[in-house]
């Protein structure tokens, strides 16, 4: 449906039932799929046909709403995932592995950055976090010859810093590799970073995506548009033989658009196995058919709840790339014109006592690790998400032990405000 707008796309995109067949997705709760001969299904192990046998791999319900995710972001293939933290190590590990290393912005998720500093790490791959406000230059200088991709994320979780999109994707494909975004917070909605040079997005589909707390999950998707046989001495898992599979080179038998799905599919879910349930694929489309209704109330509410704040006497400080006073309102009004997403960091004056104290105190957020949900909820990051850093590193990753991060849902925007200062008022 790529003719079409977004707002088509989310409700109709990724599944077009025939006549007579259900119009809303089929849920295939099956692990497992029959064939009338082995040589059939031989053909699937081969990857010389398509088709289902094991849901570990991939499963139809799951199929159609990577579909629609990969339209919604004008990618040529995508695959979901058991949670986000399996997306983004997947689109890592496919192409970096022991020995390899990865500059990423270290303005990114808690848990992604102990999936990239601690976890991977042991795995043998090393990452450089670089500032996603450093120069050209210092972006450069992070680069090794071993260096297999770049990451960073639209909209930071929780620092909510914005991904200079462009100069990211200029220094990955200088040093020929791959730019990966996570475009959990924007949502194709509102960015799309392939538009900008970006090479992979992945997506927590947990968040705005599904928007009800309903299940979790994940999304890869591939642009199409990077050239791994161009650059075939760095990525030889695409550009040689891999003798699990009888010796298929990716690269060759699946061309630029669909090698590094395949073979994410082929390889690390089979061997990760970290699969989505077809029942959470089923309410995730749920939630994608309302996104850009839902996107749009998240960003008004949060608009509005920032710029309260703003003038607070018990606020030290808000971070919301919508207000004029962002020092990267400007990067917000490049990338995501029509708005930027619906949480707000902030700092009440008092630190860490006084943050715990006004959440105790609000009566319709409530306190999660949960974000981006109907329901609007916050977190002091520094305690629970971000635990695992030191001070040192909460300042890098632009995390202070003051934030507060407070996640605008869809109820009333002015309901919200009272909420907000009447909890101020118990400080």
């Amino acid at each position: 449906m790529s003719d079409y707008r977004i707002e088509t796309k989310c409700v109709q995109s990724g599944y077009t039932p025939g006549n007579g067949e259900p119009r809303q997705i089929p849920i295939i709760q099956s692990t497992t799929f029959k064939y009338a001969t082995g040589e059939d299904m031989g053909r699937l192990f081969d990857l010389e046909a398509a088709g289902y046998f094991y849901s570990r791999l991939q499963n139809p319900t799951c199929d159609y709403v990577a579909a629609k995710i990969c339209d919604l972001e004008g990618g040529t293939a995508a695959m979901l995932t058991a949670s986000g933290q399996a997306a983004n190590f997947y689109a890592v590990f496919n192409i970096a592995t022991c020995g390899d290393h990865v500059v990423a912005s270290s303005s990114i998720y808690g848990g992604t950055y102990n999936l990239f500093a601690v976890t991977m790490k042991k795995m043998g791959v090393e990452f450089t976090f670089v500032s996603p406000d450093c120069t050209g230059e210092e972006l450069d200088a992070a680069f090794r010859p071993n260096t297999k991709a770049v990451f960073g994320e639209t909209i930071a979780n929780p620092a909510l810093t914005v991904l200079d999109i462009e100069k990211f994707a200029k220094a990955a494909h200088a040093h020929g590799v791959p730019l990966i975004v996570d475009n959990t917070f924007a949502t194709p909605v509102n960015c799309r970073p392939f538009e900008w040079g970006a090479d992979i997005v992945t997506h927590s589909t947990t968040k705005y995506m599904d928007g009800h707390g309903a299940a979790v999950g994940g999304c890869v998707v591939d642009s199409g548009r990077f050239d791994w046989m161009a650059h075939a001495d760095k990525f030889p898992g695409l550009t040689t033989p891999d003798d699990s599979y009888h010796g298929i080179t990716y690269a060759e038998k699946f061309g630029q658009g669909g090698a590094f799905i395949t073979k994410a599919t082929a390889q690390l879910m089979r061997d990760f196995g970290s699969t989505p349930a077809p029942q959470s694929a089923f309410l995730l489309n749920m939630g994608l058919e309302s996104l850009h209704v839902r996107v749009a109330r998240h960003c008004e509410n949060a608009q509005t709840v920032a710029e309260y704040l703003e003038k607070h006497e018990k606020i030290a400080w808000v971070n919301y790339a919508g207000l004029e006073s962002s020092p990267y309102h400007a990067l917000a009004r490049k990338y995501m014109p029509g708005g930027t997403c619906g949480v707000v960091s902030f700092g009440v004056r008092g630190g860490r006592e006084a943050a715990s104290r006004f959440m105790a105190a609000l009566k319709i957020a409530a306190i999660e690790t949960h974000v981006a949900d109907a329901r609007t909820c916050c977190l002091h990051p520094a305690s629970t998400t971000h635990r695992q850093m030191n001070d040192e590193e909460l300042a890098a990753a632009g995390v202070p032990g003051d934030l507060i991060r407070l996640s605008c849902g869809l109820e009333s925007k002015d309901d919200l405000i009272a909420d907000i200062e009447q909890a101020l008022a118990a400080i």
